[in-house]
């Protein structure tokens, strides 16, 4: 993910948010070796007030033990400068800033504390919509009783800084980066209590001494993920041409696995100058090899990427619009329906555009889909998991709990050999076959699509032999489907009456 963001927006940082827990520091120096710009320690306190009981209660560990793990840990193996740390957790006062700051953050995280300055009063009914003062609600009635201005916000951190301020000033430095890490100003409060007598606080105390040397506080810029094919195709002055003019253009390219998030990065050029759906061009990209993690990953409308060979994990992760085509080499002599093409959570987060696979998908194909279509040949574990849109289809066999947490959109299952309804989750979804014209003309445009996309022989057969393999597709229905005229005959019937007249 942190290369993934990297890809599409060189310019910005990556910020990582890590629980404070026993082992967070291992954990946050593979972030930064991973080229994460900032982490952010969080600690168990704070938090919206909508989670569950038991996450406030038992989530995490104080975000002192997490901060000075993180900051011990990053200094030890040479990586601090590599970093911007960040906490947040509770934060109220000036004086938690300060202890942030000599334990080793830079920056600080205000949530609740600031909510509360609004006029929040932590009812902790959040996910209700019953907000009693109107922070946290749809309802009309109650946001009328919001009476919160930006003005008390800003007055509240007012305070906060003049708070840091004086403290700083007492202690006989000018600036926050004077005291960052400086451990050594620290000491143990002496409080004779029972419960507190037996706590062993050195881990808070025995930071690494950066009184002499504070060239750490001295971070490079925005990390790069180094020189990337996308960089060789935005070098192409044809290719910038087409992206001003929304012009064609066309090439033909050789990838490997080590070509990471592909497509990317010229998704973000394209969006920098015209947002998400103002491109009116079209860009095609033909590769031939096996790509990396995340091919096509943020794709947009108007980019079409055609892959002759495989693709590792991630494909179309958060597309939003265009193609993505991945066929099988043309001198390919395996049947394409009994071979992997694909790896694991493709079309992960997707928001709009299509993807043809001719193969088999990895496990969790098209989780958390929110409108992509998808034609594949088969799939493994968990497909459509928490799907909330779009339209997949799966050509052959998948994997158990099919349509695990699903509440939107629509799938269409092949079963040839009566195993399908065995392998679905249905907490949530029903399978029925394809009742309505509807559904059944919606199926069959996706196969026809496929098969010019792909040349797939599976669609090919399927589509010459229509009226004999129609019967053995399932449809997976998740409630907010159950009235859509792909599912429900009646309101098919009357979609049909209304257009006659």
């Amino acid at each position: 993910m942190i290369f993934d963001l990297h890809q599409i927006n060189p310019k910005a940082g990556v910020s990582v948010k890590l629980v404070a827990e026993v082992g967070i520091g291992t954990i946050a120096a593979g972030v930064a070796k991973a080229n994460a710009d900032i982490i952010q320690v969080s600690g168990h306190d704070g938090g919206t007030g909508a989670s569950p009981l038991s996450s406030i209660k038992h989530a995490g560990s104080p975000w002192e033990l997490g901060l000075t793990e993180v900051h011990r840990v990053l200094m030890e193996n040479g990586l601090r400068d590599r970093v911007i740390l960040r906490v947040d957790g509770g934060i109220k006062t000036g004086h938690d800033v300060l202890m942030g700051a000599v334990m080793g953050a830079e920056e600080f995280g205000f949530g609740s504390i600031a909510m509360i300055a609004e006029g929040c009063i932590m009812a902790r009914i959040c996910h209700t919509n019953n907000c009693p003062v109107g922070v946290a609600t749809q309802q009309e009635q109650l946001r009328k009783r919001f009476t919160g201005i930006p003005e008390h916000v800003v007055n509240f951190f007012y305070f906060i800084a003049e708070e840091v301020r004086c403290v700083l000033a007492k202690l006989g430095y000018r600036s926050i980066n004077e005291v960052v890490g400086r451990a050594d100003l620290l000491t143990r409060r002496d409080v004779q209590l029972t419960k507190t007598g037996a706590l062993n606080l050195d881990c808070l105390l025995s930071l690494p001494d950066t009184r002499e040397n504070r060239d750490w506080l001295n971070h490079e810029s925005v990390h790069s993920n180094g020189p990337v094919l996308d960089d060789e195709l935005l070098a192409d002055p044809n290719l910038q041409a087409a992206i001003k003019g929304n012009g064609l253009y066309s090439k033909t390219l050789r990838i490997v696995n080590t070509d990471r998030t592909v497509g990317a990065r010229l998704a973000g050029e394209i969006a920098s100058q015209y947002g998400n759906n103002g491109f009116a061009g079209q860009i095609t990209l033909n590769f031939i090899g096996s790509a990396g993690q995340s091919f096509g990953a943020f794709n947009l409308p108007g980019m079409t990427l055609i892959l002759e060979g495989e693709a590792n994990d991630y494909v179309g992760k958060g597309m939003h619009g265009g193609e993505i085509i991945i066929k099988p080499p043309a001198d390919a002599t395996y049947n394409s329906w009994e071979n992997a093409i694909a790896g694991n959570t493709c079309l992960y987060g997707a928001t709009g555009g299509t993807l043809f696979a001719a193969g088999i998908a990895g496990e969790r194909f098209a989780v958390r889909n929110s409108q992509a279509a998808a034609v594949i040949e088969g799939a493994g574990d968990h497909c459509c998991e928490y799907m909330t849109g779009g339209v997949i289809v799966v050509l052959g066999k998948v994997g158990r709990n099919v349509g695990a947490g699903m509440t939107g959109g629509l799938a269409y299952f092949l079963d040839e050999d009566g195993s399908f309804p065995s392998k679905v989750n249905r907490e949530i979804v029903k399978i029925q076959r394809v009742a309505t014209q509807v559904g059944e003309q919606q199926l069959k445009d996706l196969i026809e699509a496929f098969l010019e996309r792909t040349g797939s022989q599976k669609a090919k057969d399927i589509l010459a032999n229509w009226s004999a393999y129609l019967p053995k597709f399932w449809q997976v229905v998740p409630p907010s489907e159950a009235n859509s005229p792909e599912a429900n005959p009646e309101t098919a019937a009357q979609k049909v009456l209304s257009t006659v007249q």
